[in-house]
């Protein structure tokens, strides 16, 4: 099978939503079960890619059923869970860095090693210390406050990174915004350090018909999904097809709250060494 590295950057806030209340939050995101960290399910997705195919090809275009299924039958298309790669996190000196940590970095090498890719950085021990590019003295990562250093070959790191990303101008910023950290301190902020925004119904009386609080992922977050294509046919190139449907709009809606902008992300493809 062939494949390709599917690459999402949040322009807008998202909601990829999991439809059940767990605390104080009614509509949390969708989150991986033993990370807790925010994920874009591979149903999901799929659908927002499908919908996107429907709007450029047409409803009833046959390649349709091939690429992405039926009820009855699976399509050409393997679709993974997009991961979390970047979480931008607000910081003192500010506004935000990028934060990732050891085990998001290893977790992409391995998968860069099922896409037949290799990345030449090592994983980095951040130990108790937050690895930054140039040493800045204390750093505050929300309300948790870092000592930094000078992380060993980071420069490979970012370099690895900038593939994912498709502006020029956020490629630049992240030489000075890319923060590593230890997988525990990562994990909180992952879980605990998303927005939340407080949502209203009015009725005709402009009072409170339903209030309710709904998690989103930040603008700025990145995440990536390895998809593979499956041969049907002896002439096909369905991964192809996919990825032309972006040529000349290369953006994909995912998640929920279409109507009030949310969900929109930046994609850009990446196999063999080169983005597109």
């Amino acid at each position: 099978m062939k494949g390709s590295i599917l690459s999402l950057f949040a322009e807008t806030s998202l909601h990829p939503g999991v439809g059940q209340v767990v605390g104080a939050v009614d509509l949390p995101v969708a989150r991986e079960k033993t990370t807790g960290y925010p994920v874009i399910v591979g149903s999901s997705l799929k659908g927002a890619l499908r919908d996107k195919a429907e709007q450029v090809w047409g409803e009833k275009e046959e390649k349709l059923k091939r690429i992405f299924g039926e009820s009855n039958q699976a399509g050409s298309l393997l679709i993974t869970d997009a991961r979390l790669l970047l979480l931008p996190v607000r910081s003192l000196p500010g506004p935000f860095k990028w934060v990732t940590c050891p085990y998001i970095l290893e977790r992409l090498k391995r998968d860069g090693e099922l896409m037949g890719l290799s990345w030449d950085f090592d994983i980095p021990d951040p130990g108790d210390k937050a690895l930054v590019q140039e040493e800045m003295g204390e750093l505050f990562l929300e309300e948790i406050v870092f000592s930094t250093s000078k992380g060993k070959d980071l420069n490979k790191i970012v370099e690895t990174l900038k593939e994912f990303i498709p502006h020029d101008s956020v490629k630049k910023r992240l030489e000075t915004q890319l923060v590593i950290i230890d997988d525990k301190e990562f994990q909180y902020f992952a879980q605990y350090g998303l927005p939340v925004n407080a949502r209203n119904v009015l009725n005709k009386n402009k009072t409170s018909d339903n209030l309710w609080y709904e998690e989103v992922i930040p603008p700025d977050t990145l995440f990536y999904s390895l998809i593979f294509e499956r041969k049907l046919t002896e002439d096909q190139n369905d991964l192809y097809e996919v990825e032309s449907l972006f040529k000349d709009s290369p953006y994909l809606q995912v998640g929920g709250n279409e109507t009030i902008g949310q969900g929109w992300c930046r994609i850009q493809w990446f196999s063999g060494g080169e983005s597109r």
